[in-house]
This record gives structure tokens, C-alpha cells and sequence, in this order.
């Protein structure tokens, strides 16, 4: 396979180049808006941006997920409780445990997926 297929599944802006992660995703009005970094058969990078009121609904994965806050503060909920999470702030969603994401204001979250 050739360098440039390989490349597919990585955010060309950031390979090989330092980027501002929050810069790398906007928030919208009334949206969640989400950028792929990396998405390889081992596991993925992703950038959300949350509008104030809103979430990602309770469901389940069956890999671990790791949630870094990088601005603002949100929630997570995992199997039930709730956890405030803040800018600087990480928290792994175990595999196979309900999990939720809710904004009661606007932040922006790196998920880190780690396929088993």
C-alpha cells in the first residue's frame, strides 16, 4: 500500500505539525460538532464540540474510552453517576458500562477509543 493510502484516516493538518487542539474544532449553535483525528484498526482520536444543552444520549461501546476535557466543563455520565468534568481533565468510560455526555454549558472534549 502506498504512503499516501496509509495517510487516509489521519488529519493531514496535524501530521507531522503541532496544532492548538481546541482550534482544530468550532462550536456550532444547537449542535455537537465532531472532527476525526486518527482512525486506525487499533482505536481513534476525536474532537467534539458541544453547544450548551447538548449531549451525546446514554449508549455503550465495547472498547475503553478515554474522555480530556480541553475547554470548558461537562458531563459524563457512566453507569448511572455523574461525573463534572473540567478543562485539564480526564476520565475513562469503561467498555460494556452505559455512558452519556451532556452540556449544561459549551465545552470541547478529545475521545480517545482504544479498540481490544
Amino acid at each position: 500500500m502506498s504512503e499516501s493510502k496509509k495517510k487516509v484516516n489521519v488529519l493531514e493538518s496535524c501530521l507531522a505539525k503541532s496544532q492548538n487542539v481546541a482550534s482544530l474544532v468550532a462550536y456550532a449553535d444547537d449542535s455537537v460538532v465532531s472532527k476525526t483525528i486518527l482512525n486506525k484498526p487499533v482505536g481513534t482520536i476525536t474532537l467534539f464540540a458541544f453547544d450548551k444543552g447538548q449531549g451525546l444520549s446514554e449508549h455503550q461501546a465495547p472498547y475503553d474510552a478515554v474522555v480530556q476535557v480541553i475547554d470548558g466543563v461537562g458531563r459524563v455520565t457512566i453507569d448511572g453517576v455523574d461525573h463534572d468534568v473540567a478543562a485539564g481533565e480526564i476520565i475513562i468510560m469503561p467498555a460494556s458500562i452505559p455512558h452519556s455526555v451532556s452540556a449544561d454549558q459549551k465545552f470541547k472534549m478529545q475521545l480517545t477509543m482504544i479498540r481490544q
